[in-house]
């Protein structure tokens, strides 16, 4: 069971989020809370494996409570959730370390998938967000050297294409025509050799560096 932990201040979609979660048999729901002030004594308690945040609330936001778990609790995976698309929450929440992104008018069965994505190392955003992060990154026109990561092989260049795409671990193995293990295998790599331990940091040096 992949233990889940809600931090949403409007109460109707907390609800919401908690009962959807409840009825999942892969999931458990481990609490729900309307902010985030006790972030850290509340995930010390839950012992959640991964978070659906707000990305926006009183008191400490979203972005805020990332880091500050982040910090404690390295392993526990996050998946931000907002109505909001704007460019500047988008690259903060991700380089807080948020592991995925979740727009709230999201079907009930994305917010699953999502949720189990992300538990097992993916990083799920939307394509109209994926495609907002990439922009923001070829804003940066940073010029990297690219000699260190010439040992990626042509099968490791296209899984990374497709991951920073934003596409799932199911949509990469269907467009390279491999299983889903393989695109693991593929990822482990890629991991390795771009000094990087999730899916998010490696979408962030890829782009900042050119590698796609």
């Amino acid at each position: 069971m992949i233990r889940v932990t809600i931090f949403e201040d409007v109460r109707e979609i907390r609800e919401l989020l908690a009962e959807t979660i409840r009825v999942a048999e892969e999931l458990l729901l481990t609490g729900a809370y309307p902010n985030a002030n006790e972030v850290i004594k509340v995930v010390r308690k839950d012992k959640p494996d991964v978070v659906l945040m707000d990305i926006q609330m009183p008191g400490i936001t979203g972005i805020e409570a990332v880091q500050l778990i982040k910090a404690e609790f390295p392993d526990v995976q996050i998946l931000m959730q907002t109505v909001f698309e704007d460019n500047a929450r988008i690259f903060a929440s991700i380089c807080a370390g948020a592991s995925g992104y979740i727009l709230k008018d999201s079907s009930p069965e994305r917010y699953i998938e999502a949720i189990i994505e992300v538990s097992q190392g993916g990083s799920p955003m939307p394509p109209v967000i994926a495609r907002k992060v990439w922009t923001m990154f070829q804003q940066q026109n940073q010029t990297f050297a690219k000699e260190e990561y010439k040992e990626l092989s042509v099968n490791e260049q296209k899984v990374l294409d497709c991951l920073v795409k934003g596409m799932s671990y199911k949509l990469i193995a269907d467009e390279c025509k491999i299983s889903i293990s393989t695109v693991n295998f593929h990822l482990k790599n890629i991991y390795r050799k771009l000094h990087v331990n999730s899916a998010t940091e490696a979408i962030s040096k890829a782009v900042k560096r050119q590698i796609v």
